[in-house]
């Protein structure tokens, strides 16, 4: 068990620990050795089972229900939170408020709560307005907190960005060649999240905008087909083409028209040492493009 931990074996209670950033919190939290107590709206669904049979504590509740985030964060020793834009920008914004509230009711020692990179610079992209209105809440209440930010996910690049086409990787984003993206690996933000949960860190109670790289779309290319041993091209999407995807359409506007992300690589680094860039992640994660 890690040292870190704590010592009195209370658990740390996380928000999304079925999805992929909050379960990137619980790998972390596990592997330093500490409990971990999970919001789950389904004990059975196989998400949540696999977490049970990991040793975690699942929470049955949800975000909208006060009395299953009190259960949640009774007797923790500090608590993870995040919030998604699925249900809406204003059902984002009241259930991030509202497990804020809870984490007050209950007085959990520290909170970090993960928003976006930009977040406190008024973008005015909806799903970062979002949660800067819950930053700008939890600071209201006084609450013992941490805010990080994480960039671009390094994740989403395989999501929707890739294609093979003719035997060559082709990646395509609505943003100019020459413009350079920061991104995360959703695993370091976990890593990130974990590390300040446990303490010792020189930024808790401020913020961090989180990184572990910064490439223009061609550089993304040349990565991704070197990891597939592939010929590789970068297009450039008209912002049209993203707008049916919510706010991206702003988003990408604002990654070229400002210097958008301005994240902190090396105390993102000094507080995980293991901090991927892309070919570090795409070499760890076994992803493929075309696959």
């Amino acid at each position: 068990m890690d040292t870190d931990a704590d010592p009195a074996g209370r658990p740390f209670g996380v928000v999304g620990a079925t999805g992929r950033q909050g379960g990137s919190v619980v790998d972390a939290l596990l592997e330093r050795g500490a409990r971990v107590r999970a919001l789950v709206r389904a004990p059975d669904a196989t998400a949540a089972r696999r977490l049970a049979d990991r040793g975690v504590e699942l929470s049955v509740g949800e975000l909208d229900d006060a009395a299953s985030l009190d259960r949640l964060f009774s007797g923790v020793a500090g608590a993870f939170a995040m919030t998604t834009p699925r249900g809406g920008i204003e059902h984002e914004t009241t259930s991030g408020i509202a497990a804020a509230d809870a984490a007050a009711r209950a007085g959990v020692p520290h909170y970090v709560f993960s928003s976006v990179g930009g977040a406190e610079r008024h973008t005015g992209i909806p799903h970062f307005e979002s949660k800067r209105r819950v930053e700008e809440h939890l600071d209201a209440l006084g609450l013992h907190r941490t805010i990080i930010r994480p960039v671009f996910f390094m994740d989403n690049l395989a999501a929707r960005s890739v294609s093979v086409e003719d035997g060559q990787a082709v990646v395509r984003m609505a943003l100019p060649p020459h413009v350079p993206l920061e991104m995360v690996a959703v695993r370091d933000i976990g890593r990130v999240a974990a590390a300040i949960l446990l303490g010792g860190t020189p930024v808790e109670g401020s913020s961090l905008e989180i990184a572990g790289d910064r490439l223009t779309g061609d550089d993304i290319a040349e990565a991704i087909g070197l990891h597939a041993g592939l010929p590789a091209r970068y297009e450039v999407l008209p912002l049209e083409a993203v707008a049916s995807f919510g706010d991206m359409a702003q988003m990408f506007r604002w990654f070229a028209e400002t210097p958008a992300y301005q994240a902190d690589f090396a105390t993102t680094r000094a507080i995980d040492p293991e901090l991927l860039d892309l070919s570090a992640w795409l070499a760890q994660s076994g992803w493929m493009p075309g696959r």
